[in-house]
């Protein structure tokens, strides 16, 4: 006879769980009490949108699901921006919750939440297991539906007093995929309307990849002589140095790769959903007024026809049906001059254009993208710092871009926490903004507590720059509520035990990041940033100037 917390322990065993990430709440005290001397590792974090962040970039790196365990009632709602951040990015995630006892449901008991209907929007399945015997039961279905099609969160609620019980039940054998197949007509119908084409695109997406399939990919495309493009932070999908990659469509796009979108006559979608970020507000792709022949693979048989009728769709895993389409024999070619333009705009817009300042962020990012290790991996939230990253980085292999596609700030510290102690012989750099950074700060306690060793670059502003930059847009000159008193963020890394410096020159970034490398610690290096310093293209001058006259 086991009690729930260990039926629950030993089935994520089962299941090839070696870490979870978690606030401790006495609502899952038996689940506690079962990770004890289970060789599972334990990572218990500051706040629970931490922790649920934490096991969404252990998602995103493993292609398995992250797995984190949070109290009941504020636990929950606080992790509930982590299930956000999975849901919209496509990544497989399992978040525990603890609930009320049994008997008290209905009565508005102490921190009681309907976690079904809270949850609903945010997750592909969100279940409550109210029989100890059932539990390994729920687990593998959890497991399943978390990578099954089109992977995403699930939530399972555990009430404390179904967990005390015992059972005498058996585990079960962990879950197992369906395996891919991808029939040799379906991809020869992909070849074939793509052989159509005159102004091709092809944009590989989704989070169903690896590196096996970056490679195909790179194949493929050099075969076809295609030009590729990545929808919002999927820049690693395929190494970035190679001739036929143009680019990234979403925030902050290079208008002519936008312009290119809008062109193109046949699009070859990997993965991707095609939806309002990468289509700039369906201005570039209306589907009411379609332009393009849309070739559509996704993993998930709702997705075909949502938006765009899909000539031919295939509902297939889309590594499968790259692998294969590696093979094919590639047509005359016919859009070579084409392939080169948008790849002459993807240079031309690597070009750093100047920022003020005696530190500047088109320097660090280039710095960074000429230093780095290539297998180093780059992590970041959101915020106008981190269109400097998109726009002059360029990624080499798969699994090294760790960044929310939902645009959630806060996200970059705990990916980067996530990441060292997945990897921990490999770098990992999070960049971050002052306001970004600030969100999930606390983490920095559970890194040291740990021993993760993310370099982080805090881009120091004083303010929160998209916000601001959106209102000199709309309502220049009237700045209300986007500015930010600091702390001294190099001494706080140090207060924590890491490693801290203050940069405020070009050349002195350098030196400040060796010297964080060599600490072998958590690091913070702040980065001071003269305030006029908005976005990659415009100042903070010459955005308002622009919306004045847009007025005048």
């Amino acid at each position: 006879m086991r009690h729930g917390g260990q039926v629950l322990v030993q089935a994520l065993r089962a299941n090839g769980v070696t870490r979870v990430f978690s606030v401790p709440g006495e609502s899952f005290l038996a689940a506690l009490d079962g990770l004890h001397d289970s060789g599972i590792a334990n990572v218990v974090c500051r706040h629970e949108g931490g922790a649920a962040m934490m096991a969404e970039a252990a998602g995103k790196l493993s292609g398995r699901p992250g797995v984190a365990f949070v109290t009941r009632g504020p636990g929950a709602t606080n992790a509930s921006a982590g299930v956000h951040v999975a849901q919209q990015d496509s990544t497989p995630m399992i978040l525990f919750v603890g609930q009320i006892a049994r008997g008290d449901r209905d009565r508005e008991a102490f921190q009681e939440v309907d976690y079904r209907a809270m949850f609903a929007p945010l997750a592909k399945w969100v279940a409550q297991i109210d029989q100890t015997d059932r539990i390994a039961e729920y687990v593998a279905r959890a497991f399943h539906v978390a990578q099954s099609g089109r992977p995403g969160p699930v939530v399972l609620a555990l009430p404390e007093d179904m967990l005390s019980d015992r059972t005498d039940s058996p585990d079960l054998p962990p879950a197992r995929l369906p395996l891919a197949h991808v029939a040799p007509e379906a991809v020869q119908a992909v070849a074939d309307a793509l052989s159509s084409a005159r102004r091709p695109l092809v944009v590989a997406g989704g989070s169903l990849w690896s590196q096996a399939a970056a490679d195909d990919l790179a194949r493929f495309a050099a075969r076809w002589d295609l030009p590729v493009a990545v929808p919002f932070r999927r820049q690693d999908r395929m190494d970035n140095r190679l001739p036929q990659y143009v680019g990234d469509l979403g925030v902050g796009m290079n208008p002519a790769l936008g312009a290119a979108l809008a062109e193109a006559d046949v699009i070859l979608s990997l993965g991707s959903r095609l939806g309002d970020t990468l289509t700039d507000g369906y201005a570039l792709m209306d589907p009411v007024r379609p332009h393009a022949r849309i070739i559509h693979v996704h993993p998930d048989p709702d997705q075909l026809g949502r938006l765009w009728r899909a000539d031919p769709g295939l509902v297939a895993d889309p590594r499968a049906v790259v692998a294969a389409l590696a093979k094919c024999e590639a047509p005359a070619p016919r859009w070579s001059e084409w392939r080169t333009r948008l790849r002459g705009a993807y240079e031309a817009w690597q070009t750093p254009r100047p920022t003020p300042g005696a530190l500047r962020m088109e320097q660090v990012v280039t710095w960074l993208a000429g230093n780095l290790p290539a297998d180093a991996i780059v992590t970041n939230g959101a915020g106008n710092y981190a269109s400097f990253l998109h726009r002059y980085y360029r990624w080499q292999c798969f699994g090294t871009q760790l960044a929310p596609t939902s645009g959630s700030m806060g996200y970059g510290l705990p990916a980067a926490i996530s990441a060292s102690l997945a990897h921990p012989g490999r770098m990992v750099v999070c960049l971050a903004g002052d306001g970004c950074l600030q969100m999930t700060v606390n983490e920095l306690s559970t890194a040291a507590q740990y021993g993760a060793t993310p370099i982080v670059l805090v881009a120091n502003n004083g303010r929160y720059g998209t916000i601001r930059m959106h209102q000199e847009r709309h309502y220049p000159g009237r700045v209300s509520g986007t500015d930010l008193f600091n702390p001294d963020f190099a001494a706080l890394a140090r207060a924590y035990g890491g490693h801290g410096e203050l940069v405020e020159r070009d050349e002195d970034l350098a030196p400040a990041f060796e010297r964080a490398r060599l600490s072998g610690r958590l690091a913070v290096i702040e980065l001071r940033l003269d305030p006029e310093a908005l976005t990659p293209g415009a100042t903070l001058t010459q955005t308002r100037h622009a919306a004045l006259e847009k007025q005048a």
